[in-house]
C-alpha cells in the first residue's frame, strides 16, 4: 500500500501547471493514483491544509443541514435557508476533494477542479436564495429587481461555472488570462447578489437604519475581500519564497478567510430570518429548489461538455537537479 509519507518533489521537478508562485517544495508527484491522493491526507505536503482547512467545515455545515432538516416540517419558510445551507456543506467539500485529488494522472485532475468550481457557483446561487427570501431591503419588495433577482443568479450560476471550468484549457498555455477568467468567474456572481446586503450596508453608514444582522454582513463582506486579495496577490510566499510552503500560504489563507465568511454570512442569515419573520413574501419550495435545480442541471451539463473536451496532458518528465 502507498505510504501517506511518498516522496515529495520540488517545483523545478513538476510540469509549470503544476506550481504555485512562491511555493518551492512539497509537491505530490503528478499523475499519482488515486489511492495515493487519498492517503496524502494524513501526510504532509503542500496541499494537506488546504484539504483539512474545507474537509472539516464541511462535516459541520453537513451536521447543521441534517439538524434542520429533521425540524424543516415544523418551520414555516425555512426551503431558502435549507437550499442555501446544502450549497454551504457542498462547496467545502468539492474543495477538499478537488485538492486531494489534485495529482491525479490523465485529465482526472481538471475534472475534479472542474466540480469545485460548479459547487462554487451553486454556493453563490443558494447565498442569492437567502438573500432574496430573508435580507432583501424591505422597500424594495415586490420592485422589478427583486422579481428577476434570483433568476439572474441562476443566469450567472451558470455563466459562472461555465466560464471557470473553461479556464481550465487555458492554464497550460495561458496561466494568467485562466486565473482572470476564473476570478471573474466568481467576482461578479458575488457582487450582483450582495447588492441587497451593500445597499442596507449604506443606509446603515449613512445613520438612516441600524439592524442586527448589519455587523455580521459586514464581517461577511470583509472576509470575501480578504479572499479575493490572498487569492490574486500570493502573499506571504511572494514575498518569501519557500518560508510557507506547508503552512501560511496564500490558498490556506485564502481557505480560512471564505469560511470564516460563510459562517458570518450563516449567522447573519439566520438572524434576518428570525426578526424579518412575517415581513418578507417567502417562495414557494418548488421556486426555491427549482432554481437551484436549474442551475444544478445546466451546470452539470456543462461539465458533461467540459469532460469530453478535456485534452489528456503531455507525458511530464521528473527532472533531477
Amino acid at each position: 500500500m502507498p505510504s501517506p509519507t511518498a516522496r515529495l518533489l520540488r517545483a523545478h521537478q513538476v510540469p509549470e501547471s503544476y506550481r504555485e508562485p512562491g511555493i518551492l517544495s512539497g509537491y505530490r508527484p503528478p499523475r499519482s493514483s488515486a489511492c495515493e491522493c487519498l492517503l496524502s491526507l494524513f501526510g504532509m505536503n503542500n496541499e494537506t491544509l488546504n484539504i483539512w482547512t474545507h474537509l472539516v467545515p464541511a462535516g459541520y455545515f453537513l451536521w447543521l443541514l441534517l439538524a434542520r432538516l429533521r425540524d424543516w416540517g415544523s418551520e414555516a419558510g425555512a426551503g431558502p435557508f435549507l437550499a442555501y445551507l446544502g450549497t454551504c456543506a457542498l462547496y467545502p467539500l468539492a474543495s477538499s476533494a478537488a485538492h486531494a485529488l489534485g495529482a491525479l494522472g490523465g485529465r482526472g485532475r481538471h475534472r475534479a477542479y472542474c466540480c469545485d468550481y460548479a459547487a462554487l457557483s451553486l454556493y453563490g446561487l443558494g447565498s442569492a436564495l437567502a438573500y432574496s427570501a430573508y435580507v432583501f431591503p424591505l422597500e424594495w419588495v415586490g420592485s422589478t429587481f427583486h422579481d428577476f433577482y434570483v433568476p439572474v443568479a441562476v443566469l450567472n450560476s451558470v455563466l459562472s461555472t461555465g466560464l471557470s471550468c473553461y479556464s481550465r484549457f487555458l492554464e497550460a498555455e495561458r496561466p494568467r488570462l485562466s486565473k482572470a477568467f476564473r476570478t471573474l468567474a466568481f467576482v461578479y456572481p458575488y457582487i450582483f447578489d450582495s447588492i441587497p446586503v451593500f445597499y442596507r450596508l449604506s443606509r446603515s453608514a449613512a445613520g438612516s437604519c441600524s439592524e442586527g444582522s448589519l455587523p455580521l454582513h459586514s464581517r461577511h463582506s470583509l472576509c470575501a475581500l480578504l479572499t479575493f486579495l490572498s487569492f490574486t496577490s500570493h502573499l506571504p510566499e511572494r514575498l518569501a519564497p519557500g518560508s510557507f510552503d506547508f503552512i501560511g500560504h496564500s490558498h490556506q489563507v485564502f481557505h480560512i478567510c471564505g469560511i470564516l465568511g460563510t459562517l458570518f454570512q450563516l449567522e447573519a442569515i439566520s438572524m434576518d430570518m428570525a426578526e424579518r419573520r412575517g415581513r418578507l413574501p417567502l417562495p414557494s419550495s418548488l421556486e426555491t429548489f427549482g432554481s437551484l435545480g436549474m442551475g444544478a442541471a445546466a451546470s452539470l451539463a456543462i461539465l458533461g461538455v467540459c469532460f469530453r473536451s478535456l485534452r489528456p496532458e503531455p507525458p511530464s518528465r521528473e527532472k533531477s537537479h
